[in-house]
C-alpha cells in the first residue's frame, strides 16, 4: 500500500539504487471486488441486494530517476487510475510529477497527494487505502457536503447534491491536488515535514464562472519503523463568489507491536462562509491488523462523525459511523486474496456513502429553512444504512 504518497513516491525511487543515467519502471495495481451493496431506511425506503464488480483504485505507473551531477537527481512520474471493470479511460489523474531531489530535500511540480490526504490513507487498514469500507467514507465531509475536487470546473462544495453510483465519494482534502509544487524534507532523526502549495489557475476568462481555488497544504510526520506520528493542516480558498475557505485539521499516529498493528486519528474540518454559515465537524477513527499467520491478517476499523456544527451549535443527527471488519490471504508477495464486510450507519439527518464505489443513498428533502445552506438533512430527511461484503483480488507489479 502507498503511505505517503508524495515522501514515499521518492522514497521509493530511491531505493532502486544509484543511476548513472535516466531509467524507466513500469508498475501498477490489479484490484477488482464482487461486491454485494445494500441500502437500506433511505428517501427510497429499501433498495435491496445490489451486486456489481467494482475496480478499487486501480493503477499503471511509469517512473524514473536521473543523476545529473552536483549531487541532484531529476525524478518524474506518470500514474494513472485504471477502471478495467467497465472500459474505463487512461490517463494521469493520479499522482503525476516531475521534480528536483538532492540533499536539500526534494520539490515536485504537477498533481500530488498532499500530507493530509496522506496521513488518512497511512492510518486507513484496507490495502491501497480503498475499497468500501475506506475511511474516506467520513474524513473531511462536512455531512458528505464538502465532496469533489477543487479543479478547474469544481469549486468542491456539492450543496445539497449526493454521490451516484459507483462514482467517487471522498472530501476535497482526500482527493489529490491539481496545480500543485510541493516541497519534501529530508529525514531528520526520523522527522520529515512536507509543504504544498496549490496555485491559482482558474481566473474567469471573458465572463464565464470561476472558482479560483488556491490553498496550502503543510504536515509534519515522526517515524522510526515502528512508530508513526504526524500532524497536518489543510486550508483552500475556493474564491467563488461567497469567498468560501475550508480547513481541514487531522493529527494521528500508528504503532507496530508484534503480530499487531494499532492506528488512531482525528480530523476537524471547517468551513467560514459555507452558505452564510461557519460550519464545523469532528471525526474519530481507530483500527487496527492482526497477523494470524504469516499469509493471513486480519483487519478491522471504525469510524465515528460527529454532529455537524453550525456557527458553533450542534446541528442534530447529522452525524454517522462507520464500522469494517476483514481479512486478507497472500497468495504470493504480490497477489493477496480479500474479503471484507463494511457498514455506514447515518444518523437521519445524514447522507454519507462509501468513500470509494459509492451505493447512491438518497437522503430526502433538504430544508434550507430548519438547516441554513442546505447542508444536512432537514425536517424531511431520512438518513438510512449502507452495508456491503466484498470479495477481491489485489495484484501489484
Amino acid at each position: 500500500m502507498q503511505k505517503n504518497l508524495i515522501a514515499l513516491a521518492v522514497a521509493g525511487l530511491a531505493s532502486t539504487g544509484a543511476f548513472a543515467q535516466s531509467n524507466v519502471t513500469v508498475y501498477g495495481v490489479a484490484d477488482a471486488s464482487f461486491d454485494v451493496v445494500r441500502i437500506s431506511g433511505d428517501a427510497n425506503n429499501e433498495l435491496g441486494n445490489t451486486t456489481r464488480v467494482s475496480t478499487n483504485s486501480s493503477l499503471l505507473g511509469f517512473k524514473g530517476k536521473e543523476s545529473i551531477g552536483n549531487g541532484l537527481s531529476a525524478v518524474f512520474q506518470f500514474e494513472s487510475g485504471v477502471g478495467f471493470d467497465n472500459a474505463g479511460t487512461l490517463s494521469t489523474n493520479r499522482d503525476s510529477y516531475v521534480g528536483l531531489s538532492g540533499g536539500f530535500g526534494t520539490v515536485l511540480l504537477g498533481t500530488l497527494t498532499g500530507p493530509t490526504r496522506s496521513l488518512g490513507t497511512t492510518l486507513d487498514v484496507n490495502p491501497g487505502a480503498t475499497g468500501i469500507g475506506s475511511n474516506t467514507a467520513l474524513l473531511g465531509k462536512l455531512g458528505n457536503r464538502l465532496i469533489g475536487t477543487t479543479s478547474t470546473t469544481t469549486a468542491g462544495y456539492a450543496g445539497g447534491s449526493t454521490c451516484g453510483r459507483s462514482s467517487g465519494c471522498q472530501s476535497i482534502f482526500d482527493n489529490r491536488w491539481k496545480n500543485a509544487i510541493a516541497y519534501v524534507s529530508p529525514s531528520f532523526g526520523g522527522v520529515s515535514a512536507t509543504v504544498a502549495y496549490v496555485a491559482n489557475e482558474n481566473k474567469s476568462l471573458d465572463g464565464l464562472t470561476s472558482a479560483n481555488t488556491t490553498g496550502y497544504d503543510i504536515g509534519l510526520k515522526y517515524s522510526d519503523g515502528a512508530a508513526m506520528a504526524a500532524v497536518t493542516y489543510n486550508a483552500v480558498s475556493l474564491g467563488d463568489a461567497a469567498d468560501t475557505k475550508v480547513a481541514d485539521f487531522r493529527v494521528g499516529g500508528s504503532y507496530k507491536i508484534g503480530p499487531a498493528s494499532l492506528r488512531a486519528l482525528f480530523d476537524l474540518t471547517r468551513a467560514d462562509h459555507f452558505g452564510g454559515n461557519k460550519i464545523t465537524q469532528a471525526v474519530y477513527g481507530l483500527g487496527g491488523t492482526f497477523d494470524v499467520t504469516s499469509a493471513t491478517k486480519l483487519l478491522g476499523q471504525v469510524y465515528v462523525a460527529r454532529d455537524v456544527k453550525i456557527n458553533g451549535s450542534s446541528s442534530d443527527d447529522t452525524g454517522a459511523k462507520l464500522f469494517e471488519v476483514g481479512v486478507l490471504h497472500s497468495l504470493s508477495k504480490r497477489t493477496t486474496l480479500k474479503a471484507t464486510y463494511a457498514m455506514i450507519n447515518n444518523d437521519k439527518g445524514a447522507a454519507y456513502d462509501f468513500g470509494f464505489n459509492a451505493a447512491g443513498i438518497n437522503p430526502g428533502a433538504y430544508n434550507a429553512t430548519t438547516n441554513p445552506g442546505g447542508l444536512i438533512g432537514g425536517a424531511n430527511a431520512v438518513g438510512g444504512t449502507v452495508s456491503g461484503l466484498s470479495l477481491g483480488l489485489r495484484h501489484s507489479f
